[in-house]
């Protein structure tokens, strides 16, 4: 079972996700048949509910010709407050 923080975590990139690859203009379909991945897993990655692996985060950024960094740019939701917070840093 997922933490909280976790599924936060899965719901912010695969928002992300969908945003980048909406501003390019792709269907998941496209991003599928470019990446190698299922379309099903895409739309799982997209709603939050796949833990996507670091490599396919790689491969999805290379698809879409966008940095890794673009991909993991992204806010948590704090629902509590309703505001926005950033992700921790890796310092």
């Amino acid at each position: 079972m997922r933490s909280e923080e976790d599924e936060k975590l899965c719901k912010g990139f695969g928002k992300n996700l969908a945003n980048v690859r909406n501003q390019l203009h792709w269907s998941q379909e496209r991003l599928a048949l470019e990446s190698g991945l299922a379309r099903s897993y895409i739309s799982d990655v997209e709603r939050g509910i796949r833990n996507v692996a670091l490599v396919n985060i790689f491969r999805l950024a290379d698809t879409l010709g966008v940095d890794v960094a673009t991909l993991m740019a992204f806010r948590l939701s704090n629902d509590n407050a309703g505001n926005q917070n950033e992700p921790r840093s890796a310092d």
